[in-house]
């Protein structure tokens, strides 16, 4: 592979799309495993997997869309839609990548294997079918998002077998997923007006802009409701040894309403991982959440 078409390659992966998987740190940070070295070198390492990972997706979706997307006003200037990377070089490159992807989870133990697999099984299923149908296609990528929050378990079984993960996390990386799901759609419907959206992402044309806006809205109140019960709910105090936690609702609600202003205000909601890495405002609040919460969670003082 010639240098141009390694950062060819390189650039298909999106590696700046690396936040989507920070999620598999919510594992040893809810765990209170944040002070073993072993749990936090596995949940790095699986991070880490989970990125080449994904990269490996975007890979693939690439080239099974590569004639919609030079279509598209932006997406045509992909690597693949480009001409850049030549589709047989990205084929041998993505399936190398898989190859390494499956090994190093294996490494990392069996289970943690079965979720890298799952992840892929599942993202060709949403690539054949799933992102071609209206409402299924934003459920396909929460769901993604699942498998990620339960890997972020998984990885740390073999040095922690004690390590679960509460189900009011899955519901609030799901509502959440959908949410920023959601946004994008509206971003790309909005941007794409005048256009023949079908010709570009198909499912687009079967959406409309009061109709995502009501499911922004929902979406938006189910993610608070569910993690304000989740701080609160008597198996988390139990675990925590603290009513606390509700403390870092406040950086989630400000984070999300600051979310919703840029996509309704600034049209920004099209690349959340962009957001996250230049929004100033984002980056506060999701750095106030972590702190807030390792500090309430490393005390574990309940309240009177």
């Amino acid at each position: 592979m010639a240098m141009a078409d390694f950062g060819s390659f390189w650039e298909s992966l999106r590696p700046r799309q690396w936040t989507k998987n920070l999620i598999l740190l919510a594992g040893v940070i809810f765990a209170q495993k944040l002070g073993d070295s072993g749990c936090l070198l596995r949940a790095g390492l699986g991070a880490l997997v989970f990125c080449f990972a994904s990269g490996a997706v975007y890979l693939f979706n690439d080239i099974a869309d590569v004639e919609l997307d030079r279509l598209h006003p932006y997406k045509r200037l992909r690597p693949i839609a480009s001409d850049r990377l030549p589709i047989e070089i990205a084929v041998r490159g993505g399936m190398f990548v898989v190859v390494g992807c499956l090994l190093a989870a294996w490494l990392l133990g069996e289970l943690f294997l079965s979720a890298v697999l799952l992840f892929f099984v599942w993202n060709l299923v949403y690539t054949r079918v799933l992102k071609r149908i209206r409402i299924l296609d934003v459920v396909g990528i929460g769901t993604s998002f699942l498998i990620r929050a339960v890997a972020g378990v998984l990885v740390l079984l073999p040095r922690c077998p004690a390590v679960t993960i509460s189900p009011w996390l899955l519901l609030c990386t799901f509502f959440l997923s959908l949410f920023l799901g959601f946004c994008k759609r509206r971003d790309e419907l909005v941007k794409m007006e005048g256009t023949s959206q079908s010709t570009t992402r198909p499912v687009l044309s079967t959406y409309s802009e009061p109709m995502l806006n009501a499911l922004i809205g929902s979406s938006f109140g189910l993610t608070l409701m569910t993690y304000a019960l989740y701080t609160v709910w008597p198996t988390t105090v139990e675990h925590f040894g603290t009513r606390d936690l509700v403390f870092t609702l406040p950086f989630v609600l400000l984070g999300m309403a600051r979310y919703l202003y840029l996509v309704f205000r600034e049209s920004r909601g099209g690349r959340p991982h962009e957001i996250l890495l230049n929004d100033l405002y984002l980056q506060v609040m999701v750095i106030g959440w972590i702190a807030t919460a390792v500090f309430i969670i490393g005390t574990g003082q309940v309240s009177v």
